[in-house]
């Protein structure tokens, strides 16, 4: 596979003086680069169970997720040689989601699709991916990357997504910044991440569930206690989806949106490159 040759440009303009919301530092780490290492540790070790546990403990859900995002980006997906770049990719769950909707969308036309380019930085989660695209015959293809240097060209893609990644960027607005550099003038993203519900007895019961019982199960299956206790860590200092979608305006996106869906415990923020 040969890649969009990268290049060098002005990126997006700064984000407001006060609006930085950092990013994921797992515990013990001081700096992005030490978070990004941290990370990527973590999900090599739980990449051989990952698919597993992703289904176990969101009891399947996480593939309707993945079927709406799909469903929310048909219009861009309907030209066959539109390009889409699927970032902190994993085991390749949302590339194949897209490719399934395109090829559903596209009808006779489906066999001269462009392929998805999924990219991540942790190997074993790609080569994972590989294997599947195969078994599959999916219009797929993966790239090492790290989501928040991209080795792709200026305005390359129709759309960026990514699911259940972005939270794990050590920077967030450095990432919001690429994701719009590499997309073209009013090409779309897609981020579909975990939330916390503000309030309610669904808020409670989340709380509960994602500190109390999924750090337990997911470790115990996994045999990586540290990358389950950081996940919902992770989630609780996450931005708010209002918070998010300011980010992406400031980072050069318009027609911002989301949608809440499972009672506020996951949401799809979406906007369209300025």
């Amino acid at each position: 596979m040969t890649l969009p040759a990268a290049k060098q440009a002005p990126l997006p303009a700064a984000l407001p003086e006060g609006s930085r919301v950092g990013g994921t530092r797992p515990d013990g780490t001081n700096t992005d680069p030490e978070a990004a290492v941290r990370v990527r540790q973590m999900f090599t070790r739980i990449a051989p169970r990952y698919d597993f546990l992703n289904h176990l403990l969101s009891f399947s859900l996480d593939r309707v997720w993945r079927r709406r995002t799909a469903r929310h980006f048909l219009d861009v997906m309907r030209g066959p040689d539109a390009r889409v770049l699927d970032l902190c990719c994993g085991t390749g769950d949302l590339a194949f989601a897209l490719d399934r909707a395109r090829e559903a969308a596209l009808c006779y036309a489906a066999g001269a699709r462009a392929a998805i380019i999924g990219s991540d930085f942790v190997e074993p989660m790609l080569s994972r991916a590989r294997e599947k695209a195969a078994r599959g015959k999916r219009a797929a293809v993966f790239a090492a990357a790290d989501s928040m240097q991209l080795p792709f060209a200026n305005e390359s893609f129709d759309l960026v997504t990514t699911a259940f990644g972005f939270r794990n960027l050590a920077n967030y607005e450095q990432g919001l910044r690429e994701f719009a550099r590499v997309l073209k003038p009013a090409g779309k993203v897609g981020i579909l991440e975990f939330s916390e519900p503000e309030r309610g007895a669904m808020a409670g019961l989340f709380r509960f569930y994602f500190k109390r019982v999924l750090p337990h199960v997911g470790g115990a299956i996994s045999g990586n206690k540290e990358a389950y206790a950081y996940l919902p860590g992770s989630v609780a200092k996450f931005p708010s989806p209002s918070g998010l979608s300011a980010l992406m305006e400031s980072a050069g996106f318009a027609d911002v949106g989301f949608e809440s869906w499972n009672f506020g415990s996951v949401v799809l923020h979406f906007g369209r490159r300025m």
